[in-house]
């Protein structure tokens, strides 16, 4: 930041306090404020820095405003649309990530109480808050945009913040294609999968673009068919015009309320659903879906966590076992084994690049549930795209 930014930003600082005073004083019982916050924020310059060169003071409104009710230092980062993830770990530290690949940024926060107002900005709006007695929250930005937050005292070196961007076009099966994170033998494998109604698990680590295939698969899906689907946040973009989207709550500050998957999941088998899409398998809602996939509602599509075919098969039945319903382990198995039809594995090379590392089906072999590989895929880390 050179001298006449510096300048800037500490003239802007006075000027938001200045606002925020003035504001408070119109609120008082009986006046009527300016409801234009751009139109206040000009008159204030234009009475504070008239000296000012016309650019100078185009930038201290810029900046006044969105200092006051905008993301702060992370506006920036946040018009970049080659920004996939900010990652906020305190005032003074803050990184994005560009084509799967995290970076440093030379943003930062004056302070922690900066950092602190940026985030009630961010949340206010949800209906949601961030206190001692709630330090973590977990939330969606209208964009689609996933916001999770840790205060101290759990986040011992400051308030960490991260904004896990979606963009508006999400790339579709023929995109992956040309971005060598599908390749065509496997993209016509899973459309005749999914249009036959076979069930498919998409499985890979943290950021490895399981939500991203997950909503190219969807394009495979009929548009006469009725679709369900069932996230912790809204992220997936189905494009068929029948669509119901159902989003799980937490519960409120004085614990009451909480709608978990596992609910959603439950009521979506009452909403006549031609197919149920789930954005991500985490929790005991694993029974309910192998129930559902056992018992009439097939052709179901979901994700979850795991680093091969059959460590998301193993997984699936971990999380089952969780609804603690006293089922021996070998029901389980059998459930999954009936339900599930294709596992999509992904991966993420050390090149930042997403690949659909496997796709394998499930079959049994030995008395056990066990997964045969149908369509492998491109060995990652290896520099392509």
């Amino acid at each position: 930041m050179d001298a006449r930014e510096r300048d800037v930003a500490e003239l802007a600082d006075v000027l938001r306090g200045r606002l925020v005073e003035r504001r408070r004083a119109e609120a008082v019982p009986g006046r009527e404020g300016d409801g234009d916050l751009d139109l206040a924020v000009r008159d204030l310059v234009a009475a504070e820095a008239a000296l000012l060169p016309a650019g100078d003071r185009e930038a201290l409104v810029a900046r006044v405003l969105r200092d006051s009710v905008g993301l702060g230092p992370l506006e920036t980062l946040l018009a970049d649309p080659a920004v996939e993830e900010v990652m906020v770990n305190g005032p003074s530290r803050v990184y994005v990530e560009r084509r799967g690949r995290i970076e440093p940024t030379d943003v930062a926060f004056a302070d922690e109480e900066e950092l602190r107002n940026t985030i009630e900005r961010i949340l206010a709006p949800l209906g949601r808050r961030v206190d001692e007695l709630s330090p973590m929250v977990d939330a969606r930005l209208a964009d689609g945009s996933r916001v999770n937050v840790v205060i101290p005292p759990l986040a011992i070196d400051g308030p960490a913040l991260s904004i896990r961007r979606f963009g508006a076009h999400r790339p579709g099966p023929d995109e992956l294609v040309a971005l060598g994170s599908l390749s065509r033998a496997q993209r016509a494998l899973l459309e005749e999968a999914v249009g036959a109604r076979r069930s498919v698990l998409v499985s890979g680590g943290t950021g490895s673009g399981k939500t991203t295939l997950l909503n190219a698969l969807s394009s495979f899906v009929s548009p006469r068919e009725r679709v369900v689907t069932i996230e912790d946040a809204a992220e997936l973009r189905l494009q068929q015009p029948h669509v119901v989207r159902l989003e799980s709550r937490p519960a409120g500050v004085e614990g009451r309320g909480e709608v978990t998957i596992r609910d959603l999941l439950r009521n979506a088998l009452r909403m006549r659903p031609d197919r149920i899409v789930i954005g991500e398998v985490r929790g005991a809602e694993a029974l309910d879906l192998l129930t559902a996939l056992n018992t009439g509602h097939d052709g179901a599509l979901s994700t979850v966590h795991a680093n091969s075919p059959a460590d998301a098969l193993s997984r699936l039945e971990t999380l089952a076992l969780m609804a603690g319903v006293g089922l021996p382990h070998a029901a389980i198995a059998e459930q999954v084994q009936r339900g599930i039809d294709l596992v999509v594995h992904l991966e993420r090379g050390r090149d930042g690049a997403r690949r659909v590392a496997e796709v394998a089906e499930v079959v049994r072999a030995a008395g056990t549930t066990a997964v045969r590989t149908v369509a492998a895929g491109a060995a990652v880390g290896d520099g392509g795209r």
